[in-house]
């Protein structure tokens, strides 16, 4: 039994992607724990190059088994496209080899819409957002309103929660910025769709990483982006939204309790 953590020095960009890639070959288990769709893990390997924004890196590796922690905010859109990308080049995906946290949050198109609409009213002074929804997103998660991935599986109380998410979102984008608002049959028609596709990917991994970790398996855990993006300790407020340090792999993966043995630290070769 062995747990990894493989993280970025700097400001991301460092090339972790293949990091994993390669020594995904000696475990079980790759866990993303933190960030969402704002950035890109390249790969080049026999299958061809790919950028992977929220699957884990261990995709290609026949019997590891990928995980998107409970850290995460995920679009399903997004993750929808990655997964067919996938699926065009010949890569086995399943249930069994991509799993989704139940209690990751869900990046909506509200979310990206609010990113950008905020991104145009600081002009000069903004902060050079991806524009993905990311910090909309998270900050929900904070204020306790956000929509679970694992709601997508329990459509009633769904449209319940969403409805008065709603009325709160969109007393922003119509007062604050002057949009359209968002409807909720709009919403809870994209999110169906988006369940259809991914709603057997949708389970709690905490208990399952758990459960692995008793039985002797060896689980790596890939983050987004570098330590200086750290919401906490990088160059704020010119960071990510969440924590990208090893640290926090435990916590964002769904299995706190656990000891990170190995960390590595991925650098720019120019720094």
């Amino acid at each position: 039994m062995a747990t990894c953590a493989i993280t970025g020095v700097n400001w991301g960009d460092e090339g972790k992607g293949r990091m994993v890639d390669l020594i995904a070959e000696d475990y079980d288990i790759v866990v993303r724990y933190q960030g969402g769709s704002n950035a890109g893990h390249t790969i080049v390997n026999e299958h061809g190059k790919f950028a992977l924004n929220l699957i884990p890196s261990g995709i290609f590796r026949k019997g590891v088994v990928n995980v998107l922690g409970n850290g995460m905010v995920i679009d399903p859109e997004h993750l929808v496209g990655e997964i067919e990308g996938l699926l065009k080049a010949g890569i086995e995906i399943s249930p069994e080899n991509l799993m989704i946290s139940d209690r990751a949050v869900v990046v909506f198109p509200f979310h990206k819409e609010l990113d950008s609409l905020e991104e145009g009213r600081l002009g000069d002074a903004k902060f050079g957002s991806t524009k993905r929804g990311i910090a909309p997103s998270y900050g929900d998660k904070y204020q306790k309103k956000a929509i679970l991935m694992g709601e997508l599986l329990m459509p009633e109380k769904l449209q319940s929660r969403l409805k008065g998410i709603l009325d709160w979102k969109n007393l922003m984008i119509e007062g604050v910025y002057g949009e359209k608002p968002y409807s909720l049959g709009s919403m809870m028609d994209w999110l169906k769709a988006m369940c259809e596709k991914i709603g057997g990917h949708i389970c709690d991994t905490g208990a399952f990483l758990r459960g692995e970790h008793a039985a002797g398996r060896n689980i790596m855990f890939e983050s987004q982006l570098g330590a200086l993006r750290d919401i906490d300790f990088g160059i704020y407020p010119y960071t990510s939204s969440s924590s990208p340090i090893a640290a926090y792999a435990p916590i964002g993966a769904g299995m706190p309790g656990v000891n990170v043995e190995r960390v590595v630290g991925v650098v720019k070769a120019y720094s």
